[in-house]
């Protein structure tokens, strides 16, 4: 169990995570041993498995809005090497035809090979404020920001070409999986952005921001 997303959602906690097999992403397209999943909770103690999004693709850094949109559950998702919108009724079933790319990568660029979400996207009046991170041909991760549609996220209102994040410290540059920057949190408290991730796979960081100075660079930069 990995990347673990969590949102309050009318009075209880989803949380959003992968299931891992020892198998591989070979497999995976074969079989399913890397599965988006779904669990539920009161308390943030006991969880009950909803259970998958899809099976039997690679497709995982998952994470729902924290409102209904349109009177469904709203989740993005990534089959790679894109991220994707999807909506349920009920959390269980996810049909295929509710699925609509956001957005994808941008060859030559930072984010040039694949792209997928982080934290749980910020509603504000402008939009929703997504960060997600991408890689490069150098397997590079680094973190970017995107303003999405408040009533369709399907519509990429803007999306910077330039990342807000990358990997600078010796702990981020080396580890178990080295020049990585890779975040499933981002908290807003009194104006402050707080960006929770984990540097090289190996340790766990802390990156703050101005809110309304990410918001600007998301509308213009």
């Amino acid at each position: 169990m990995e990347d673990p997303r969590v949102v309050e959602i009318e009075g209880e906690f989803y949380m959003t995570y992968t299931a891992f097999g020892r198998l591989g992403f070979g497999a995976a397209i074969a079989g399913g041993s890397v599965t988006p999943m779904i669990a539920k909770s009161t308390n943030l103690i006991s969880w009950k498995r909803i259970g998958p999004v899809v099976r039997g693709e690679d497709n995982k850094d998952h994470v729902l809005f924290p409102r209904r949109i349109g009177g469904a559950f709203a989740l993005l998702l990534r089959p790679r090497p894109e991220i994707w919108i999807a909506y349920s009724n009920d959390l269980k079933t996810w049909p295929k035809e509710r699925m609509k790319k956001v957005f994808g990568p941008r060859p030559g660029n930072w984010d040039g090979v694949a792209v997928g979400a982080n934290g749980v996207p910020i509603e504000t009046e402008e939009g929703w404020l997504l960060l997600y991170h991408g890689y490069d041909e150098n397997r590079v991760y680094r973190f970017g920001v995107a303003l999405l549609d408040l009533d369709d996220p399907s519509k990429v209102i803007h999306r910077p070409k330039d990342p807000i994040f990358w990997p600078e410290e010796i702990w981020e540059l080396r580890g178990d999986v080295p020049r990585v920057v890779f975040s499933c949190a981002n908290i807003v408290v009194n104006r402050t952005l707080y960006v929770f991730y984990g540097g090289g796979d190996h340790v766990i960081g802390l990156a703050t921001a101005s809110f309304s100075e990410l918001l600007d660079y998301a509308r213009h930069g």
